[in-house]
C-alpha cells in the first residue's frame, strides 16, 4: 500500500509571515493524522523561511506519540548556521523514521532536481552511513530520467524519491502518458536494484491516482503544497459559515 506523508512546510510559511504561532504547525499535523495521514514530512532550510528547528523537535515528539513515521528532508551538504543546526544534527536529535536527502541550494525556491551521483556520490556515501547509524531509513531525491538510479543502492540508500514535477506538468498539459512511461521505467530500475520507491513534488488530487496506477509499487508519496492549497478551498465554506454564526450569535445576545 502507498502511504501518505503530509508535508506541513506551508503551514509554517503562513505562520512566519505574521509572527506568533498561528496557524500552529503541530495542531495542523495532528489534524492531518486524525484524518488518516500515515506520516508527517518537514523540509527545514537554512534560511528558516518555513519549518524551524524547534518545529522539528515538536513534530518528532508528536509523531512518536501517534506511532507514525516522521520524514525529515534536506540538503546534507548545507552547513549549520545560527538557528539551523544542520540536517544531520536534526536527525541525530530526533531519529526520524526516514531522512530524505535533497540537493537544493540555500536560495532555491523549491526542490526541482535530483542528485548527480557522479558528482555527489563520494560525499553522500559517508553521510548516508551516519544517518543509518541513527536508525534512519535514507531516501535520495532523484530525477526519473537519471540512468544511474541504481547507484543509490551502491551508496547505501534504502530508497529513492522520484521528483514528480515533470509528470505534474505533463498531466496539467493533458498528455501525461510519455512521462508516466519514464517514471514507471525509473521505478522498475530502482526496484531491480533493491531500492524502495517514494515520490513527491506537485502531486495533487488531480494527478495522483493516474500516477499510482501506472508507476508500480510506490511506497510513499510526500505531498504538501497542493494538499494545503486544496484544503483552503474545501475548508473555506465551513470557516465562513462559522464566522457568520458567530456574528448572528452576537446579534441575538445584544437584542
Amino acid at each position: 500500500m502507498t502511504v501518505l506523508s503530509v508535508n506541513v512546510n506551508k503551514i509554517a510559511v503562513l505562520r512566519n509571515s505574521r509572527g506568533g504561532n498561528d496557524p500552529d504547525v503541530v495542531r495542523a499535523a495532528m489534524t492531518c493524522l486524525r484524518a488518516g495521514a500515515h506520516g508527517i514530512t518537514v523540509h527545514p532550510r537554512p534560511d528558516q523561511r518555513h519549518i524551524r528547528a524547534a518545529d522539528v523537535l515538536m513534530l518528532s515528539a508528536l509523531t512518536r506519540q501517534h506511532g507514525v513515521e516522521f520524514n525529515i528532508e534536506g540538503n546534507p551538504f548545507a552547513p549549520p548556521r545560527e538557528g539551523y543546526p544542520g540536517l544531520l544534527e536534526l536527525c541525530e536529535q530526533t531519529r526520524p523514521a526516514q531522512a530524505t536527502l535533497v540537493p537544493d541550494s540555500d536560495g532555491q525556491l523549491t526542490s526541482d532536481h535530483g542528485f548527480d551521483f557522479d558528482r555527489d556520490g563520494a560525499r553522500l556515501r559517508p553521510l548516508i552511513a551516519t544517518l543509518k547509524s541513527y536508525g534512519c531509513r535514507v531516501s535520495l531525491f532523484v530525477d526519473a530520467g537519471n540512468p544511474d538510479i541504481a547507484q543509490a543502492a551502491v551508496l547505501g540508500a534504502d530508497r529513492v524519491e522520484l521528483y514528480t514535477g515533470p509528470y505534474a506538468e505533463a498531466h496539467a498539459a493533458g498528455d501525461p502518458w510519455e512521462s508516466l512511461a519514464v517514471f514507471a521505467d525509473a521505478a522498475r530500475r530502482a526496484q531491480a536494484a533493491g531500492l524502495g520507491v517514494n515520490a513527491g513534488h506537485d502531486l495533487s488530487q488531480a494527478n495522483l491516482s493516474a500516477f499510482l496506477t501506472h508507476v508500480p509499487n510506490v511506497l510513499e508519496v510526500s505531498i504538501g503544497h497542493a494538499l494545503i492549497s486544496e484544503a483552503l478551498y474545501t475548508g473555506l465554506e465551513a470557516s465562513v459559515a462559522g464566522y457568520l454564526a458567530a456574528i448572528a450569535e452576537a446579534e441575538n445576545l445584544s437584542r
